[in-house]
């Protein structure tokens, strides 16, 4: 298992201001991954000389650790295009529009979510998953808008387990830490930052951004590299590759059943990082799930 790294109050500050001043800046352009979805820019993906951000002009909500699902007015799609096939009765009742959200069973649990998704659709423990809605992409109205429409779902006839995600608004930096602060300590990832404003256009957006203590990314694995010591006999590192080339290996966050039946070659597992190196390398890298099939890289 995975530890989440301790966070020192002041480190966690600084994590928050940088995020007020880089908010405001528009990030290069990054051409979408899946038409017509929205995806978030990191905080740090803005110039650090950027002005002063916004924050009131901000809607708040957690970042969840979830399947992200959108849903056409007929059918559920990942964000990569595949369908998704849950029980009749999941979907019965849900409105005949486009919904953006997140199938979710509780913070820490992605990977039974991601298993469930590659099961049969007969299956009970869909009973536990929420269809979290974030967001309306054919509303055509600025996000606050978007949050007053998303507000009344699920609306006469839909179920409980479909439902808005919390959105609320903070003043300053100061509240921005707070909230971030006490999604950490309940075992969140970190927030989703969505200007009033903005409206849902395809693609990498400034206006909406991620906050959290550190990133994830993914790699396509190379090869396996073998283990010295206690790992003799056993995988000691990944050889992984970055989609611009850069290579780098991954031996941190490794359990010991995933050293003995490592994720294969060809294969893209997500990493978490802190940062970068002066060369442009992940600092910090480690290992933290192999990508399914069910699952599309690079969560909002």
């Amino acid at each position: 298992m995975i530890r989440r790294p301790t966070r020192r109050p002041d480190t966690l500050r600084v994590a928050v201001l940088a995020w007020a001043c880089a908010c405001a800046s528009a990030a290069a352009p990054v051409p979408a991954a899946q038409p017509g979805l929205m995806q978030a820019a990191a905080v740090n993906d803005a110039p650090a000389d950027a002005p002063p951000g916004d924050i009131a002009g901000y809607w708040i909500s957690e970042k969840l650790d979830g399947v992200r699902g959108r849903w056409d007015g007929r059918r559920l799609w990942t964000r990569a295009g595949h369908a998704i096939d849950p029980p009749d009765w999941f979907t019965a009742g849900w409105p005949q529009k486009a919904m953006d959200g997140e199938l979710w069973l509780g913070r820490g649990r992605f990977d039974e979510v991601a298993a469930l998704l590659r099961r049969s659709s007969n299956d009970d423990a869909w009973r536990a998953v929420r269809f979290l809605v974030f967001d309306l992409p054919g509303h055509g109205g600025p996000f606050a808008a978007r949050v007053e429409t998303m507000r009344t779902l699920p609306g006469a006839g839909a179920p409980p387990w479909l439902r808005a995600v919390a959105q609320s608004q903070v003043a300053d930096a100061a509240g921005l830490q707070a909230r971030l602060a006490a999604v950490l300590a309940a075992g969140g990832e970190g927030l989703m930052l969505h200007h009033g404003a903005a409206l849902y256009t395809a693609g990498r957006s400034e206006g909406l951004r991620k906050l959290k203590p550190h990133d994830d990314a993914e790699a396509r694995v190379l090869a396996h590299l073998p283990g010295n010591g206690k790992y003799a006999g056993m995988l000691g590192a990944l050889l992984v590759e970055r989609a611009d080339g850069a290579r780098f290996r991954l031996g941190s966050g490794l359990s010991d059943a995933e050293r003995a039946t490592p994720p294969p070659v060809g294969s893209l597992v997500t990493y978490r990082y802190n940062g970068y190196t002066g060369n442009g390398l992940p600092r910090f890298a480690r290992f933290l799930r192999i990508r399914t099939p069910a699952e599309a890289p690079g969560q909002r």
